[in-house]
């Protein structure tokens, strides 16, 4: 005889549900960290392996490249194979890639561990969303669960500063990959022990065209704008590869209209709600990667840190983020509309930015850098707990892994934009200031610190531009109500019992 388990009842007959969180939690702190736990040990690596100064960028892009343009292959993997099967299989793969870059004898032998790195990350990243969203669909405890995974998504690159920096200084920077082999070993235990999938769906099949065309573009773009970063934007290589990523994509969005099992399905990103959050991830992304590359290098290179002193100079931006999104986007949610929450925390994000226009080569932490990062941290953290909660929502269950996916590809896309838009508006306008007030060789290496921070000032006030869009986007597009108080949300946790 077969009867239908409801999500209330599976919910009861599974207290460790929170446990499963944790093990979630600790994969998707894992991939966002990597992100940026490398940058911290790259002059060390650079000097140990040899790479030149050219080459050297491969050390970041190859593992952004990789994750954010097969992203929405892994979530729609994901869909198909099963959330836990594909979380799982990301977890030691993303491990034995970390353990390969760690014990890098070359230049090449650490690009394509991060590249691999990179690959699993997109397998892995979809899975865990997609789990959360299937585990957790009371509103409340969603509230809850979004709260602290949004926490994590915001924060997980400022703890890479922190981690990084004492790995580095401390141990060795190899171990700024090896860290996430034991990392990876605990979640598999805990997702064997903790995590449920729901069914698979059969019959379904993987849109070959769609993978060529959506990953292809998405390659494209990422990459694209990672060389634009050191070879300008009117290069030949630059341009042509922003042509061929629209034109990829743009046959991709094509080809979904018709695809039999659509890699994106389109209702997904016609729903303005979704879509809003989408758009606004990416927008607030731009802003918060760009200055997280100026900040490393104002507090290392202006102030003098250490690359310890610098992880845990960001330290109160990550604690921010956390309060944020789960002390208070988490418990109003429930009560009032995502865009109330979002609109607002670009709003203060915004103001955060605008006081770091006011550095100077004499600034200090206390003083001109550390209310901005308090202010830029809550409104994150009121930013992102409420775009995962409400871009996921009413997501069919087949859905759930390509949506998260989307998700990833929005803030990984905008990160790759706003490092490269960013830095080289910063870099020219440095140029132009040494430029002109470069008048005797006896100044120069003030005029030159006080061109960085110049560059620096003019990127900042371009990110907070940005941030300020974000939250434009987000009230006028996402115009859903409060959980509570809208349509029930469906129970995708549902799943036959025999």
């Amino acid at each position: 005889m077969t009867v239908t388990r409801t999500g209330e009842e599976a919910r009861e007959a599974d207290p460790r549900r929170w446990w499963g969180l944790v093990v979630i939690a600790l994969a998707q702190l894992m991939v966002v960290l990597d992100a940026t736990i490398v940058n911290i040990a790259l002059p060390s690596a650079q000097t140990d392996l040899g790479i030149s100064d050219g080459n050297r960028q491969w050390v970041i892009t190859a593992y952004t490249l990789a994750f954010g343009g097969l992203l929405l292959l892994g979530g729609r993997i994901a869909d198909l194979a099963g959330r836990k099967r594909t979380f799982v299989i990301g977890l030691i793969g993303f491990a034995a890639a970390s353990a390969l870059g760690g014990a890098a004898t070359s230049a090449g032998m650490l690009f394509g561990a991060r590249a691999l790195q990179g690959v699993f990350a997109a397998v892995l990243a979809p899975s865990a969303l997609s789990l959360l969203t299937t585990t957790f669909t009371d509103p409340r405890e969603r509230g809850k669960a979004f709260g602290i995974y949004g926490a994590l998504a915001g924060s997980g690159s400022a703890i890479g500063f922190i981690v990084g920096g004492i790995l580095t200084e401390y141990l060795d920077w190899r171990w700024c990959l090896y860290v996430n082999v034991p990392i990876a070993v605990i979640a598999v235990i805990g997702a064997y022990a903790l995590l449920h999938d729901s069914p698979v769906h059969a019959g379904a099949r993987l849109d070959v065209p769609g993978v060529l065309l959506g990953c292809g573009g998405l390659v494209a773009i990422v990459y694209g704008f990672a060389e634009a970063e050191s070879r300008g934007w009117t290069d030949a290589l630059v341009l042509s590869l922003f042509a061929a990523g629209a034109a990829l994509l743009t046959a991709f969005v094509t080809w979904q209209t018709r695809a039999p099992v659509p890699l994106l399905p389109l209702h997904i990103l016609r729903d303005r709600d979704r879509a809003g959050c989408f758009l606004t991830m990416a927008l607030a992304v731009i802003g918060l990667f760009g200055l997280f590359l100026f900040m490393t290098y104002y507090l290392q290179v202006i102030l003098g840190y250490s690359p310890v002193m610098t992880g845990l100079a960001f330290l109160p931006l990550t604690a921010a983020i956390i309060i944020g999104s789960t002390q208070i986007a988490a418990r109003l949610l429930d009560h009032v509309a995502p865009r109330l929450l979002m609109a607002p925390g670009a709003l203060l994000a915004a103001t955060g930015m605008v006081l770091l226009t006011q550095l100077t080569v004499n600034s200090s932490y206390a003083a001109h850098v550390l209310p901005a990062l308090i202010l830029m941290g809550l409104g994150m953290g009121l930013i992102f707990m409420p775009v995962f909660a409400t871009a996921t929502a009413g997501v069919a269950p087949q859905d759930s892994g390509v949506t998260s996916a989307t998700i990833n590809t929005s803030q990984q896309v905008g990160g790759s934009i706003g490092t490269a838009l960013l830095n080289t508006i910063a870099t020219t306008s440095s140029a132009a200031y040494i430029t002109a007030h470069l008048t005797t060789p006896a100044r120069r290496e003030l005029v030159t610190q006080q061109g960085i921070v110049h560059g620096y000032t003019v990127a900042i006030w371009w990110a907070a531009a940005i941030m300020l869009l974000a939250g434009v986007v987000a009230a006028l597009m996402v115009t859903t109500k409060p959980p509570s108080h809208g349509t029930p949300q469906p129970t995708p946790a549902e799943e036959p019992v025999t």
